[in-house]
């Protein structure tokens, strides 16, 4: 064959793309588990940030094992559907879905003897996809702990959101007012009610409005479970 022809540069070309793409998808599929387990675990440490719990250099799975005790799955209702799953439920794709089917996941902690309540939040803000989890107390009316996280969010501004020094500023805040979500962040300096209310990210607006919502819209759909005293 005439190596410098057109149709030898084709088949050439050809025969290496679908090397290619062979050793790419037997890669992928070879490492799937090992992606999966990394994510299992990542989830695991956000819960456990939302009840203050540092998992650094800790044996992750134990610590989880240890202070999650169920993770249930809700209904809109407040209805338990389900025992013993909630971890594999993606918050994110649940919101995407009609009220009445969304499943809710709700993790049931015990720290130091001592019940909370873990609740995934998913949202969005200037850039991409937020997400979190809030911690109460066994009450459901007291933030105990929460955790943020962001895709893309601006370094310095938005990103903030990940940050101790935000995050703490939720921690005793009341949720619910008159049976509503009323927990929210305002615009840096614009705090009327500090009971429910914390300050924004100064430059980070969109992001905080973003936070905000996530928490109503993510909450809300919790309010049978929560005001089920």
């Amino acid at each position: 064959m005439n190596t410098n022809s057109n149709s030898y540069t084709l088949i050439y070309a050809s025969v290496m793309v679908v090397i290619v793409a062979f050793l790419l998808a037997f890669i992928s599929n070879s490492l799937k588990d090992r992606q999966d387990e990394n994510v299992r675990l990542d989830k695991m440490k956000q819960i456990l940030s939302a009840i203050n719990v540092d998992s650094k250099g800790q044996d992750v799975q134990a610590l989880y094992a240890q202070y999650v005790k169920e993770a249930e799955i809700l209904n809109v209702n407040g209805e338990v559907v389900e025992t013993t799953g909630g971890f594999d439920i993606n918050m994110a794709s649940e919101m995407a879905k009609p009220v009445a089917d969304r499943l809710l996941p709700l993790y049931i902690c015990e720290v130091n003897g001592e019940t909370k309540y873990v609740i995934p939040l998913s949202g969005a803000g200037l850039w991409g996809p937020i997400w979190g989890y809030v911690g109460l107390d066994d009450d459901k009316d007291t933030v105990f702990g929460i955790f943020f996280s962001h895709a893309s969010e601006t370094p310095g501004l938005g990103a903030e959101i990940t940050t101790t020094k935000f995050t703490s500023e939720f921690f005793g805040k009341k949720v619910l007012k008159n049976g509503q979500v009323a927990l929210a962040v305002e615009k840096f300096g614009k705090v009327t009610d500090p009971a429910y209310q914390v300050d924004g990210i100064s430059g980070g607006t969109i992001t905080s409005i973003g936070v905000s919502n996530m928490i109503k819209d993510c909450m809300s759909l919790y309010d049978k479970f929560l005001t089920n005293k």
